[in-house]
């Protein structure tokens, strides 16, 4: 197949890496080329070398224009440098772009690849902005720090919405949701009950819920039972190396990263500094990744295409170093060679692996619906920092009750979010972090006037506010969680 002239060719950003990225994104780009891919490459600079001569995003401004010029972003691993305060540059690129849909297809390829799952075949759909991966994180006390989860019902509506267009678009039965909603029930909560809500519109696909844990547990032992999975952040980061490994290795694993202008397409694993310039490094991730951008820029035939050629190497049982073993493999091969042997197969198909067959789908997700609820301001937590004496709680309680002004009332205290106030058990733990729960004695409707009107009051006593949280209800629902024993 011949090369497209330029005119024609898509232009896509590419970023080398760092560690192994360089070599097995030199791989990748040789076979695309061998394939005929119509693209452009326009390469930019990111990650390690970028935060060491000053950039502390990891991102110079000119490679922003770049990426944000063009569709698609194929991106090798990358490395963030140990301290410093550093972010991870992936969640400052996912979440910049609006990179909502973390999407990492899983297959196992037994008996070629040792895998105990011959029949594995799921797709993880993570949401890709939210969760802890805000990366909100504070040190309140001495003995205390915090990060908070913040998840918001559009971005959950639109990554589950995006699950089941997927599932309808590539012919897939069932969709999945896992979750931890029977601890977390207003974070986790509001992303199942969207789950719930969104899957009525979409009758001929069968829906269920796991909680994360089993649903972990059976991702691992019994794969074959699932098609989709849509979940949160951190889940779907857990689950989809869980599934990776079990599928064979993590090494063969792709990922996109859609939004709704550019989309990134990755490997799943890391940079592996310690393997760099070694010729060992396995190209198949990243590979898989830019079969995936393939599809999504229209050209699915080349995808397959590569797939397929891809599919027939590992049957042939060349495989480099991570997934080489005796008995199964018949030769061991670097980065370099195992390349050479996917582009000579160009054209072939697998004869027991299924063979790859994409299809041009487009994905699109309607706009998220806007609510407005009556919001009633009910009470506050006052978060204190107290370690004074043997900072026993009824100590504290005293104290709170006495600075108390009119118009409020200490409902109780909780400790590590077990109630320690009033009548709490003396085997539970205390740190220094206190939560104070105040509320309007007669029900009222409160306003930021009266939590001032408090806190002027508990500074006077001498309390440490290190933080406020209201308590609202939302057309008459609580938008809060009761105290363990509460």
């Amino acid at each position: 197949m011949l090369p497209s002239p330029a005119s024609q060719k898509t232009p896509v950003t590419v970023a080398y890496g760092d560690g192994i990225g360089p070599e097995i994104m030199e791989s990748v780009l040789r076979i695309l080329e061998a394939a005929g891919a119509p693209l452009d490459y326009q390469v930019v600079e990111i990650g390690e070398k970028a935060y060491l001569s000053g950039h502390t995003s990891g991102i110079p401004s000119e490679a922003w224009d770049t990426i944000r010029r063009n569709k698609a972003f194929l991106k090798a691993p990358i490395t963030t440098p140990q301290g410093g305060g550093y972010k991870s540059l992936n969640v400052t690129i996912r979440k910049s772009l609006g990179l909502y849909a973390n999407v990492r297809p899983t297959t196992s390829y037994a008996p070629f690849v040792s895998s105990p799952h011959s029949g594995m075949d799921l797709v993880i759909v993570r949401e890709n902005e939210e969760d802890l991966y805000a990366g909100i994180e504070h040190r309140q006390t001495a003995e205390v720090t915090q990060v908070l989860k913040l998840i918001t019902r559009p971005g959950s509506e639109r990554i589950i919405r995006y699950a089941f267009e997927y599932a309808q678009a590539y012919g897939r039965r069932k969709v999945t949701c896992m979750t931890k909603d029977n601890i977390m029930k207003h974070t986790d909560g509001l992303f199942h009950k969207a789950f719930e809500e969104v899957a009525k519109e979409y009758p001929s696909i069968e829906s269920e819920h796991h909680i994360i844990d089993i649903g972990a547990a059976r991702v691992a032992a019994q794969p074959e039972m699932f098609d989709v999975i849509v979940t949160l952040n951190l889940y779907g980061d857990i689950i989809s190396d869980i599934a990776s490994q079990v599928a064979g290795s993590v090494g063969l694993a792709g990922s996109a990263n859609i939004g709704s202008t550019v989309s990134m397409f990755e490997a799943v694993h890391g940079s592996a500094p310690d393997i760099a310039g070694k010729d060992v490094a396995n190209p198949s991730g990243l590979l898989q990744g830019a079969a995936q951008m393939l599809v999504h820029l229209g050209h699915a035939d080349i995808a397959g295409t590569i797939t397929n050629a891809w599919l027939s190497t590992l049957e042939a049982g060349i495989h480099t170093a991570d997934v080489y073993r005796s008995g199964l493999s018949e030769r061991e091969v670097g980065t370099r060679a195992f390349t050479d042997a996917v582009i000579e197969r160009l054209g072939q198909t697998p004869s027991m692996l299924k063979p790859a067959a994409y299809r041009n789908a487009t994905i699109s997700v309607p706009p998220v619906r806007n609510s407005t609820p009556e919001k009633v301001l009910e009470g506050v937590d006052v978060f204190l920092d107290w370690s004074d004496g043997d900072r026993h709680p009824d100590r504290l309680g005293a104290l709170l009750e006495s600075a108390c002004p009119e118009g409020w009332k200490l409902k109780m205290i909780t400790n590590r979010g077990v109630k320690v106030y009033p009548g709490g058990l003396p085997e539970t733990f205390w740190t220094d972090h206190w939560r104070c729960r105040f509320i309007s004695p007669d029900g009222g409707d409160l306003d930021f006037g009266d939590i001032l009107r408090l806190l002027t009051s508990l500074h006077g006593a001498s309390c440490d506010v290190i933080k406020t949280e209201h308590l609202y209800t939302f057309d008459g629902e609580r938008g809060y969680s009761l105290g363990q024993g509460e």
